[in-house]
């Protein structure tokens, strides 16, 4: 008889929380079975696949990559423990291409932003050159010679 399991007990055992699972089978890439009550039921062939889905997701990849995986039956047994699948090198150089584009647009962003930054800067302090205050009378000083005038009438 296969080991069954709950949600929660294969999240503690991927090491992963409820909702990532959850949305590991949104994406397609876990299909749990549901016992009489509805909830759903994993067995151990899940807990590997979820198990490598957590593993190529924290190395990089996007479901959308793990996918392939899965299309070829490269899920089904611990990696590390696996031959390699055919194409998963494709697969991981489509995304380091990706990741190389993205890091360049991001640097040109970056660099016109920087470009950006030095002009303002440059304009604002322009304008804050320190200027010698012009000499005039304090508010209070001006107002006396009012107030004694008024007295003196």
């Amino acid at each position: 008889m296969t080991m069954r399991m709950r949600i929660g007990e294969l999240a503690e055992r991927v090491g992963a929380s409820t909702r990532s699972l959850r949305y590991y089978e949104q994406q397609g890439l876990l299909s749990p079975t549901r016992d009489s009550n509805g909830y759903r039921e994993y067995d151990e062939t899940a807990l590997v696949r979820a198990r490598n889905i957590k593993e190529l997701l924290a190395v990089g990849l996007t479901t959308e990559d793990v996918l392939h995986y899965l299309e070829r039956g490269c899920l089904e047994q611990p990696l590390a423990q696996t031959p390699r699948c055919a194409g998963e090198s494709d697969t991981i150089h489509k995304r380091l291409e990706s990741l190389d584009h993205r890091i360049a647009r991001l640097q040109e962003l970056r660099d016109r932003l920087a470009r950006h930054s030095a002009t303002v800067d440059a304009a604002v302090d322009s304008r804050q050159t320190p200027k010698a205050p012009k000499a005039r009378e304090t508010p209070k000083a001006r107002k006396e010679p009012k107030a004694r005038r008024a007295r003196e009438t």
